[in-house]
């Protein structure tokens, strides 16, 4: 019986889609919408899981028609039964100016979920804010950073060779972050 359904959590078919790529030889890590749903607790709800492929592979198609997905068209994958649907931009994975190459890997029901780690996450989150002005962007950025630990320091450094007002819009980050209520888990 094909696990995907209207009850699979985002976190959950995240998981299956990248165990069940990882058994068909291909690497991806998950980026964009769907990590912030995830770090969020869904405070920000992303309906396409966005597979970013480490490398090169031909195997895609097999590993998604294995779990009963369409192609919809060269890049993105719809499945009968549930709301979400899955993309494969191109790589490399990137946030804002800089490539990334370690992720963090969170443990699903069907076994291991490669994604950009909270830091990183809040960076892809941010550069939609400082180079295209995406409030929607720098709200998600503060969501992640109320709820899991990130490296402030670290964010600022990225800031500052962003370009776009950067260091700038990262100090309003920053602000904002500051009154808003933390939500961390304990």
């Amino acid at each position: 019986m094909n696990p995907v359904g209207p009850r699979t959590s985002i976190e959950d078919l995240a998981g299956l889609v990248c165990a069940t790529l990882a058994r068909h030889g291909v690497d991806v890590a998950l980026s964009g919408g769907a990590v912030v749903s995830i770090y969020s607790e869904n405070a920000y709800q992303s309906l396409d899981l966005d597979f970013v492929p480490i490398g090169l592979s031909s195997k895609v198609e097999a590993a998604m028609v294995e779990l009963g997905f369409t192609r919809r068209d060269p890049r993105n994958w719809v499945h009968a039964r549930t709301k979400y649907s899955v993309e494969f931009p191109s790589g490399p994975v990137t946030v804002g100016n800089v490539q990334i190459s370690e992720f963090s890997v969170r443990m699903t029901k069907y076994g291991p979920l490669k994604l950009l780690a909270p830091t990183e996450c809040v960076m892809d989150r941010l550069s939609k804010y400082f180079h295209w002005g995406d409030m929607q962007g720098l709200e998600q950025a503060i969501e992640v950073a109320k709820r899991q630990p990130v490296e402030l320091a670290r964010i600022e450094r990225w800031a500052r060779g962003e370009g776009s007002g950067g260091l700038e819009k990262y100090r309003e980050f920053e602000a904002r972050l500051r009154k808003a209520k933390p939500r961390r888990k304990r």
